[in-house]
Order: structure tokens, then sequence, then C-alpha cells
């Protein structure tokens, strides 16, 4: 999967290596979780029985190791700042692949100005009420806060991948980085 191929990298290049074996988990979930990011053992959960095709794990996986590259590069304090967790949920729903069209027609949710900021908007605060003991109102009132500064970090993609070859795009250019940098 390219979006993962891509955040793998760039959690190493940041000094995060991931190991399979140590930073994944499969479990049993709750609820209708489908995954989560450990931040105190720096592990990726992903919910088995809530899994049920692989394109449904490949957006989940990435929108973990959203969290994870957000973890290793800007030090989240993921329990006390409910601003860095909105933060990292916004950029997780816009980059993984969450609010695609398709995703969206299939849940039955139609728009087309600005629909994808509404689904990033509200894939987050439906994400921070999900793993935090928060109101609405806090949720709502974080996301919007940070939401525009946010919602613009697109690190380390470069662009909002709208499909698989997007994401190819901007691996091949993430892996093209530093040669071009070289060159002024």
């Amino acid at each position: 999967d390219p979006y993962a191929r891509l955040l793998l990298e760039a959690l190493k290049q940041s000094g995060c290596t991931v190991f399979n074996d140590r930073h994944f988990s499969c479990e049993n979930c709750d609820g209708c979780v489908s995954g989560g990011f450990d931040a105190a053992t720096s592990q990726i959960v992903l919910c088995q029985n809530n899994i049920r095709q692989q394109s449904h794990m490949n957006r989940v996986v990435t929108h973990e190791l959203i969290h994870a590259f957000d973890h290793c590069r800007a030090h989240v304090d993921w329990f006390k700042n409910v601003k860095h967790l909105a933060c990292s949920e916004i950029r997780a729903a816009n980059l993984s692949g969450d609010c695609t069209l398709m995703n969206e027609i299939a849940r039955f949710k139609f728009g087309l100005k600005g629909h994808h900021q509404t689904c990033v908007r509200d894939r987050a605060i439906r994400s921070i009420l999900a793993v935090r003991k928060v109101s609405k109102e806090t949720a709502e009132k974080a996301v919007n806060e940070v939401f525009d500064a946010c919602f613009n970090d697109l690190e380390p993609f470069g662009r909002i991948p709208h499909s698989k070859a997007d994401a190819k795009r901007a691996y091949r250019d993430f892996q093209n980085r530093d040669r071009y940098n070289a060159n002024l």
C-alpha cells in the first residue's frame, strides 16, 4: 500500500523505525472501533473483529500510522492537550483516505463544495469522542481552533492523496525530496 510505505519510510527518516512484530497488534475490540494508536507503547492496534475488508484495513493502518508519525515528529501530548489530539485526528482524516469521495458515497454522504473539509472535521470530532471522555462541545471547539493549520499540514505526503495513484505520486516525490534539495 503506497500510503503505508510512505509513512513507514517517513517514520524511519524521523528516527522512529517501525517493526511489524513490535509495533502492530491485532486484537478484538469493543464497539465499532477499527483501530487505535497506543502512545504509551507506540503500538498500532488493529481491531480484527471490526475490519472485514483489505481496503478498510489499509485505511485504518494509514490513519494510525499518521498518529505514529505525529507522535514521532511532534511529541504530541495525547492525554492532557485535546488540541494536540484534535490536530492529529484532523491530519489522519485528511490524509488517510477516510474522506475520499467513494468512501463518503458508501456512507451515503453527498456534497460537493467544501465536502472534504466537512468530512475531515466530522471524523476528527468523532475520533476525539471515541478516545477521550470530553463533551461534544469541547471536541468541536478543539477541532475548530486548530483546523486550518492542521488541515494544511500535509507532511509527509506533500498533498492530500485522494487515491492510490495520488499516494504513489506522493511516495515517489517523498523518495526524491532530498535529491532535489541536494541540487540547490
